[in-house]
């Protein structure tokens, strides 16, 4: 097995055990993983009630959580090769979505230097391409 089969294989196994987990990571249980290599990350998710604020919308800090959580697994899958911590995380809210959509959730490494990476997430409808949320997150990765 190569470099990067091991590598998707190696965040494959990080989602199951967080979205099976006890920890906050359980919130992500309902996210299906697409695709993750080569610095990107896509996946999916049916926007169900746990999923919503009181108005009945996606709620903001699961939309956040979104992009944190796919923009780490694209960062695993690059060169840099783990999760790093978070240093800075920015959500535009461009549009609602609602119960029964399904959502895509595309994220890429845009950059992944010595000490700090750069990560870019759109989420988007998944019938009608419209961006709903756009997120923008940098991650302190060390020394490797």
């Amino acid at each position: 097995m190569g470099s990067a089969a091991k590598t998707v294989d190696f965040v494959k196994t990080i989602f199951e055990k967080t979205r099976l987990s006890n920890c906050f990571g359980r919130c992500m249980k309902n996210v299906n993983l697409i695709s993750c290599e080569d610095g990107k990350c896509k996946a999916e998710l049916k926007i169900d009630e746990e999923h919503l604020n009181l108005a009945g919308t996606l709620h903001g800090g699961f939309t956040s959580t979104l992009v944190d959580c796919v923009s780490t697994y694209a960062l695993m899958s690059s060169k840099a090769g783990h999760p790093g911590v978070s240093v800075d995380l920015h959500v535009t809210f461009l549009k609602p979505a609602f119960p029964g959509d399904v959502i895509s959730i595309d994220a890429r490494t845009v950059k992944a230097g010595r000490t700090l990476a750069f990560l870019e997430v759109e989420l988007s409808k998944k019938e009608d391409g419209n961006l709903i949320a756009r997120g923008i997150h940098t991650k302190f990765i060390g020394q490797g």
